[in-house]
């Protein structure tokens, strides 16, 4: 699968490096490509840098979302002829003490910050994943064979919940799917399951409970 990584700091990175390992064709980018050699040369033969330009223009299979959440806006008109119909796995988070205002009215709106990005790449198939991990989590924690991490993740579609699923299978995580875009207000910041490590096991019972006590 062509992967193109919007976002390579430390999720978007770490995210890459592990697809590329697991034999996934990935495309990081940047402003200045130049500057992730580094990280490229880490990623192995699989994975190259190139302008954000040019990665959206690839056509690659999926999207992933790892940019600050005030750049959503931006990014979403500016490339809005390159994602119709691609699936966009949102991993993402509005923080109004480096994001601004419009991350703010986002926390303080009727709807989540996975809606949000959706109604921004309203083309395309919107997933939410990866936001709620700490990175060096991610980054430690793949390719286990037991005791492995789970990480939750909601989509809008039957074709974008899968192949989330097996991405995240694919580098060793196990998942658990919470639902749709508007189920994901649990794993917001301040939120219930942000920043959790948890087993599949205890991920699903705390899922379960919080469900159970807001029914």
């Amino acid at each position: 699968m062509k992967i193109g990584i919007i976002g390579s700091g430390n999720i978007g990175g770490n995210l890459g490096k592990h697809w590329a390992k697991a034999g996934h064709n990935v495309l990081f980018s940047s402003r200045h490509p130049a500057e992730l050699n580094s990280l490229v040369k880490e990623a192995g033969e699989n994975a190259q840098a190139q302008s954000v330009t040019d990665v959206f223009e690839a056509d690659a299979d999926v999207y992933l979302l790892a940019v600050p959440f005030k750049a959503i806006d931006k990014i979403a008109e500016l490339y809005a002829g390159e994602y119709g119909n691609k699936v966009i796995i949102d991993a993402t988070n509005p923080y109004p003490e480096r994001d601004g205002e419009m991350a703010q009215e986002v926390r303080d709106a009727n709807y989540n910050a996975s809606e949000y990005t959706a109604m921004k790449f309203g083309t395309a198939k919107t997933v939410k994943a990866f936001n709620t991990i700490r990175a060096e989590h991610l980054r430690d924690y793949a390719f286990r064979d037991n005791e492995k991490l789970t990480i939750p993740y909601a989509a809008q579609d039957l074709e974008s919940r899968n192949i989330a699923k097996q991405l995240i299978k694919d580098i060793g995580f196990d998942t658990l799917f919470i639902g749709n875009l508007s189920d994901t207000k649990i794993m917001d910041p301040e939120q219930e399951l942000y920043g959790k490590s948890l087993n599949k096991s205890s991920l699903k019972e705390l899922v379960d409970k919080l469900r159970s006590t807001s029914n």
